[in-house]
């Protein structure tokens, strides 16, 4: 409205504008509205006075300047050619031409290209008005030479109120609630809206009451819907199978209130980030990731319900998938509770300095190879590069013991070296038993590089001392 007044206080009328939105949210009656503020007798004019007979002809379809053509049926190149030859041609009437075209979308990809030529340079006196609910089928040539214009759902509140205002014109008695529940089932489009009043009337007379229109409609009352949300968030199975019988058995539109509970469940999610923690809309406290997952679930479900072959099983199982959503917790959830709970923890003090095992621990000992390993202590430290110094040299004694001599030969150490390595298992018929290959290994060895190097017994592979201090 602020564009189109200043365009028009401005001097600055473009020649094309495009209307887009959902159906019964104005786009026509705005274009007509437009065309008279343009045509009026002073146009143009932001206030055009509605009793003038030009005005009066816009509105009802009567003026020869004003033509509105419906896109669906007049989709030809042939009659796009038409329009531009009668565009040539001066208004007998009023200042502008205007045409207005509804559903344009529905014109052909040839008939498109026909309009394109006009409406780029059209004449000074012509003006263009297009409407369509899909503009994703408009050409995008033909976009680019238009104003666009977004037509939203109108809210709710709104569609009462003017419902209201009908109601009292035509002597007709609706409660509130009634009211509401129209406005529910109209989605935020006002034609929708008046021709489910138009239907109650004829229904039920001069006076209708929530319950009509729930039972014309099969929709659930607010109550229900409120009841049914609760449940969810308590996880309550029994109450929910309860409830999901009794309005199957009322003959309620399953897959509508299943898209009445997604807003309720939408609005509460709202409310948590709005608190910026969790929403007690649904009398139960619910954080934003478990009101995040519900609405998922709700949401997957109604494709489900729609086109599944039972629309009381899907949808008692999305309602049911959508209460063990609610209570489960995600892995962020979890790990944060963690991480705050480290945090509360005390301090633990500084722990007491371990002694370090005496060198005595990786002395040789008799019978070597039938004495078990110790078990391993708890202290952990780190060697000297003394003690270390002093294992290899006893690792280098226990490398010549096992070969069967001080010094070992050269060409003995280097055929052992290409030895491939054995892997120690438990089972005998893999290649060896792990107890037994063990034995082979000197007990200072065992202790060497059990306590100090904390290594993990896989393998015997040989090699030469030279290669063992180089380590």
């Amino acid at each position: 409205m602020r564009t189109l007044t200043n365009a028009i206080k401005q001097n600055r009328i473009a020649h094309a504008y495009l209307f887009v939105g959902p159906r019964g949210t104005g786009k026509t009656s705005a274009a007509r509205l437009f065309a008279q503020a343009l045509n009026c007798e002073d146009g143009p004019n932001i206030s055009p006075p509605q009793d003038s007979p030009i005005c009066q002809a816009i509105i009802k379809g009567a003026c020869m300047d004003v033509i509105e053509i419906d896109g669906a049926s007049n989709n030809s190149v042939d009659q796009i050619r038409d329009l531009r030859e009668e565009c040539q041609y001066a208004p007998t009437q009023c200042k502008f031409k205007i045409y207005i075209i509804d559903e344009v979308h529905m014109l052909s990809t040839a008939a498109f290209n026909a309009l394109l030529k006009t409406l780029e340079e059209p004449p000074g006196h012509v003006k263009f008005i297009f409407a369509t609910t899909e503009a994703h089928k408009v050409l995008p040539t033909i976009v680019s030479r238009c104003q666009r214009f977004e037509f939203r759902p109108i809210a709710p509140k709104i569609i009462q109120e003017k419902l209201a205002e009908i109601a009292k014109a035509e002597n007709i008695a609706i409660e509130q609630p009634a009211l509401a529940s129209i406005a529910r089932l109209a989605n935020g489009g006002m034609r929708d809206a008046q021709s489910i009043l138009d239907q109650l009337i004829s229904f039920c007379g001069d006076k209708i009451v929530e319950q009509d229109v729930l039972n014309v409609y099969g929709l659930a009352s607010e109550q229900e819907l409120k009841e049914l949300a609760q449940a969810i968030a308590a996880s309550d199975n029994q109450m929910l199978v309860e409830r999901i019988d009794a309005l199957a058995s009322e003959g309620r539109d399953l897959l509508r209130v299943l898209i009445d509970l997604e807003d309720i469940v939408h609005e509460a999610l709202l409310d948590a980030i709005r608190n910026q923690g969790t929403s007690s809309l649904l009398e139960h406290e619910l954080p934003q990731d478990a009101l995040v997952r519900m609405l998922e679930v709700l949401k997957e479900g109604e494709q489900l319900v729609k086109t599944g072959l039972s629309e009381k099983v899907n949808f008692e199982l999305t309602l049911l998938k959508a209460a063990q959503e609610s209570k489960a917790l995600s892995i962020d959830s979890i790990i944060q509770e963690i991480t705050k709970i480290g945090k509360a923890l005390p301090e633990e003090p500084e722990a007491k300095k371990k002694t370090k095992p005496s060198n005595n621990s990786l002395t040789p000992k008799a019978d070597t190879h039938n004495e078990p390993i110790p078990a391993q202590s708890e202290a952990f430290f780190s060697p000297t590069d003394a003690e270390i110094a002093d294992a290899l040299s006893a690792c280098e004694e226990d490398i010549a013991t096992m070969l069967h001599t001080d010094e070992p030969d050269p060409e003995d150490l280097g055929a052992l070296k290409n030895l491939p390595s054995k892997e120690l298992t438990d089972n005998p018929s893999q290649g060896g038993n792990l107890s037994e290959s063990l034995k082979t290994v000197p007990i200072d060895t065992r202790n060497m590089l059990d306590q100090l190097f904390r290594a993990e017994y896989k393998a015997i592979t040989p090699i030469t001392p030279e290669e063992l201090i180089k380590l």
